[in-house]
């Protein structure tokens, strides 16, 4: 697969424009996924120096990333006329950001969903020790009661 995975918040804490400390779990997760053969697409708000700093962090604990903001090294995304424009999403198979909808789960979280593909109600029942997935409050309910 290919994972685009956030710095800020997902890879260490946030401490923006400075870098915060390394969340757990986190670069030893990415460093087995692509162990495992997965591509890994570091994908951030930062650029310049800053994004240059967040790279280097990585690079100073064995993570190298397949590209970094784009689908792949040396990319030039053009219009249909040819011209060069910035690339404005990613093609992943799976985002890994610490602002999904719902939240960031964790390391641990994502190791096992990702290890074991299941998605979350397949981890959610495996916390609860086989409880019904379904039977839990929609995500509006909780979030409107």
């Amino acid at each position: 697969m290919t994972i685009a995975v956030d710095f800020d918040g997902t890879i260490v804490t946030h401490a923006y424009p400075a870098i915060g400390k390394e969340l757990p779990g986190a670069i030893d997760t990415l460093k087995r996924l692509q162990s495992e053969g997965h591509r890994l697409i570091l994908w951030t708000v930062r650029e310049g120096k800053l994004l240059d700093e967040a790279v280097e962090y990585c690079r100073n604990r064995g993570l190298e990333f397949f590209s970094v903001n784009e689908n792949y090294t040396g990319e030039i995304p053009q219009t249909p006329d040819g011209e060069r424009m910035a690339c404005r999403k990613l093609n992943a198979d799976i985002y890994i950001d610490d602002r999904n909808l719902g939240g960031f789960p964790g390391w641990e979280a994502i190791c096992r969903m990702l290890t074991e593909r299941m998605n979350y109600s397949q981890y959610y029942a495996y916390l609860t020790k086989g409880a019904d997935p379904v039977k839990r409050p929609s995500i509006w309910k909780r979030f409107f009661d």
